[in-house]
């Protein structure tokens, strides 16, 4: 994702001045090469766009917090302890991070919280490539925390799984906030899938957001990155750049 970005970003009017990696990458899209944050000129860097690992995104933060330079996360999968190293961070530089950034994406899951509280039961299905190494997806989580906040809203009570038996352990899928189911599918030839399924009495609704190409998500981190300097704050999400 990283690559793709460099190599993407490079063609809407940005410049990528440097490509951090611990390994040097065959291909660098005209950006210096650096094996670690020492070797960045820090002149010559206004924003930093991490889509590496949950490490990677600690370095990321602390060098982006000491350097006042506005850092946008897309990496998932960060344990509480580095998600507060990235907290700690936008308390001195800006910082976006966000568990996608397709503007379809996005929207989808503003739609099912609007959807939420007209129906009883709900459960996210995520499909992904199978080199995805996180499960659930950052999205599905994401999208079943607007869900959940939505029905609280509404006042309504958490999901009660009605399976009384289990003939395999885990066929339900996991359990997140309101007791809002998700699935996780992992199968090469997949990009980014997300399905979210509504039931109610007669009726069923379903909002399916497909990313068929790592693209999709250019458009939202450029949005992030036009919105990000080192005035402190944290932006989770890019819903509010979403007009």
């Amino acid at each position: 994702m990283g690559q793709l970005m460099a190599a993407a970003l490079g063609t809407v009017g940005y410049s990528v001045a440097f490509v951090v990696d611990a390994r040097e990458p065959k291909e660098l899209f005209g950006a210096t090469y650096a094996a670690s944050w020492d070797s960045v000129d820090v002149a010559k860097v206004d924003v930093v766009i991490d889509f590496s690992s949950p490490e990677g995104v600690v370095a990321s933060a602390k060098w982006c917090a000491d350097h006042g330079k506005g850092l946008v996360v897309g990496t998932t999968g960060l344990s509480s302890e580095q998600r507060q190293v990235v907290e700690d961070a936008a308390k001195r530089t800006g910082v976006v991070i966000a568990a996608n950034y397709s503007v379809g994406a996005v929207l989808s899951e503003k739609f099912a919280a609007i959807a939420a509280p007209y129906f009883d039961r709900v459960e996210i299905i995520e499909l992904h490539h199978d080199k995805k190494v996180d499960a659930p997806s950052g999205t599905s989580i994401a999208a079943a925390k607007g869900i959940a906040q939505a029905r609280v809203a509404a006042g309504m009570p958490e999901i009660d799984d009605p399976t009384a038996r289990h003939t395999l352990s885990g066929a339900r899928g996991a359990d997140t906030i309101g007791g809002i189911k998700i699935h996780s599918v992992r199968l090469p030839g997949l990009t980014a899938h997300q399905e979210i399924l509504f039931g109610g009495p007669g009726e069923g609704l379903t909002i399916r957001h497909d990313s068929f190409d790592r693209l999709s998500f250019v458009k939202g981190v450029a949005l992030a990155v036009d919105a990000v300097d080192a005035t402190p704050r944290l932006l989770d999400g890019i819903e509010s750049l979403i007009q």
